[in-house]
């Protein structure tokens, strides 16, 4: 039967926020590219949570905005509330979320798709990859066979993307393909006792492409996560809930964002509780909940537990935080944040009625786990490319990850080195001492994840260089490189990198005396007075004075954007912490330059531990810093590893 036979440079599939990152990055680029969805209505959606960023979440969406990225850019147009949170702590640790209307964002995100040149908007479902041998000529594919039902890999030789075939019989050839297909891969939703097969929000899964990917040598993981209840606004009683307002003046996510263009009149969210009612309904129905029950096969995510999980797992608690939020305008649709849920429907019913202000609830949707196929992602380089098929990259969720931020992250570089190896340019490879994005995808590549994994302040260990008020500062310059970056951009950031010296220099340069007014100043600032010149720098440091407080003594001050404000201030106040990390950054940049030979053969390496000798055959890390962080591998191993290359070096040089 005649089929549709196609030629793309790059196929994208699934277009969540992984999805769309990666096909945008692509086409800027001036790639072809095609972008697969089970449901054009369903780009960019957001199938859980109704918002943007959070704790170290809003870190990635300045470093996707600083590299060419659109979610910062589209999420600025599309909130309804925002907040720095974490701002009675260190800058490390600010992180910008917003509530997003979940309809406006994922209208604005396809509207972005469909008005980018280069990019092919396709409704259908993937059911195979095509490859061929990666040293063979384009029209001799790999060669598989039915075993007992399923596909089974008989050429275990490096294989080479060529293109994709639809369930139709559509072949779409291709010289990338950038597996984005998040929780929809032979996924199957959970409410209580009710299995339904289907991807989120009753969409249609895709059942397919398991089977190609593992008769193509890829070893597949079984995750889920979960949601809460939509509930009805109406049926809700705020009064007996607390308010949270969003902030006075709104911080945009994107860089080129004008900050006057996002203050608007902003929706309120509202916190409530559970309690001792609660916890005894859930304790009751365990015995139902698929979780419990022993009916979900998949892993869960440790830290975004059901609150099935959190009455077990932290029984001395005798309450949980709840968050009401809006989930847009133009609907009476609120989300439950925290209280995710896989119980049945009238427990639901029964435990959300017990929450202050919501004792007439009447639910709109169902709480519900979601069960679906991803990857090991030890099976991927840094480039986020398979180790084992050449031109086939994967991001998001598929990976094992969770969240929309950490799933625009992947798409973006794997977009990005997809585009790069097409165009016979180095690939995009962030380490640990340059971004969260970097943290993420080396935690990915080079750690056992057995549940998804989820972006924490935590996990990066140079946090106060990553900060997010930085990242155009850290990233900008390299998405400028790539081509993603306008040299308009370009230039603002220059300019921007210089007026932040320039006033550093002059307010380092800049000294007061012990005179009566800078002694008054200051006292009436409630700080200690001088006893010699000090400069204003300075006095910058002081806990309670900072860069605005020193205006009235600062005489020869120009006006500088905010921006740049904020940067001199933090420069400046934690100078001290800031060099003592750059430092650390130089020691781990040299055991970043210490690689590791592709074909090296670690049977040879006389005293290596038998754990950490399979470790690094099978992650096998690019640098000896990769390999120091490989779970299984001590710094005894390092040392022996450290020993052998000195030697296998200048045995392969001389």
């Amino acid at each position: 039967m005649p089929a549709i036979e196609e030629n793309y440079d790059v196929v994208v599939v699934g277009a969540g926020h992984a999805g769309c990152e990666a096909a945008l990055a692509c086409a800027r680029l001036g790639l072809e590219t095609i972008i697969f969805t089970v449901s054009v209505d369903s780009i960019a959606m957001m199938p859980c949570n109704p918002n943007i960023g959070g704790s170290s979440k809003g870190h990635l969406v300045r470093e996707i905005d600083a590299l060419g990225g659109q979610m910062g850019i589209n999420i600025d147009k599309t909130f309804i509330q925002s907040k720095m949170l974490n701002k009675s702590k260190g800058p490390a640790v600010h992180s910008l979320r917003a509530q997003a209307d979940k309809v406006n964002y994922s209208m604005e995100m396809r509207k972005t798709l469909q008005n980018t040149e280069h990019l092919t908007i396709r409704q259908a479902e993937v059911a195979e990859i095509i490859t061929v041998p990666a040293n063979s000529a384009d029209g001799e594919t790999a060669a598989v066979e039915k075993k007992d039902g399923q596909m089974v890999e008989i050429n275990g030789e490096l294989q080479k993307i060529t293109g994709v075939k639809t369930v139709s019989g559509g072949v779409y050839h291709c010289k990338a393909v950038v597996l984005c297909t998040g929780t929809y891969l032979r996924a199957r939703c959970l409410t209580g006792e009710m299995i339904t097969y289907t991807g989120p929000n009753g969409l249609m899964a895709a059942n397919h492409l398991t089977d190609s990917l593992k008769a193509h040598g890829i070893e597949m993981f079984r995750f889920k996560t979960g949601t809460p209840a939509r509930v009805d606004k109406r049926s809700l009683d705020f009064s007996k809930m607390q308010e949270q307002k969003g902030d006075e003046r709104v911080v945009p996510f994107s860089f080129t964002t004008n900050p006057e263009d996002v203050q608007i009149d902003q929706v309120s969210c509202w916190l409530t509780y559970t309690n001792p009612k609660t916890h005894e309904i859930i304790r009751a129905n365990l015995d139902r909940s698929p979780i419990y029950a022993g009916i979900i096969e998949g892993t869960g995510p440790r830290y975004c537990p059901s609150i099935e999980d959190k009455v077990v797992k932290f029984a001395d608690k005798d309450r949980h935080q709840i968050f009401i939020e809006p989930e847009g305008i133009n609907t009476n649709e609120m989300y439950v944040g925290g209280m995710s849920s896989s119980l049945p429907e009238d427990v639901q019913h029964e435990m959300y009625r017990t929450l202050p202000g919501m004792e007439h609830v009447k639910i709109v949707r169902n709480a519900y786990a979601i069960e679906y196929d991803c990857i090991n992602p030890d099976q991927l380089y840094a480039s986020l490319e398979f180790k084992k098929i050449k031109g086939l990259f994967s991001g998001g969720q598929f990976n094992g990850s969770s969240g929309y931020e950490e799933a625009a992250s992947q798409g973006l570089i794997a977009g990005i080195n997809a585009a790069m190896s097409i165009l016979h340019r180095d690939p995009l490879i962030l380490d640990r001492s340059e971004s969260y994005i970097g943290v993420l995808i080396d935690d990915l590549v080079t750690k056992d994840n057995r549940e998804p994994y989820r972006m924490m302040t935590s996990r990066a260990e140079y946090r106060l260089l990553l900060r997010q008020d930085n990242a155009d500062l850290r990233l900008r310059k390299k998405g400028y490189e790539i081509g993603l970056i306008s040299q308009q951009e370009y230039d603002a950031l220059i300019e921007k990198e210089e007026l932040i010296d320039q006033e550093i220099q002059r307010l380092k340069n800049t000294s007061v005396g012990a005179n009566k007014e800078i002694q008054h100043f200051l006292e009436e600032c409630g700080s200690s007075t001088l006893k010699t010149v000090a400069t204003l720098a300075e006095l910058i440091c002081r806990p309670e004075l900072g860069y605005a407080a020193l205006a009235p003594i600062d005489k020869e001050r120009k006006p500088l954007p905010s921006a740049v404000v904020e940067q001199v201030e933090i420069e400046i106040k934690y100078e001290g912490y800031i060099i003592r990390q750059k430092r650390q950054v130089e020691q781990y940049r040299k055991m970043e330059k210490k690689l590791i030979p592709d074909n090296l053969n670690y049977d040879e390496v006389p005293s290596l531990r038998l754990e950490a000798r399979q470790k690094l055959k099978e992650f096998r890390p690019i640098s000896v810093g990769q390999a120091s962080r490989i779970s299984g591998v001590s710094p005894a191993d390092i040392s022996v590893l450290l020993v052998y290359l000195e030697h296998y070096n200048v045995k392969n040089h001389s």
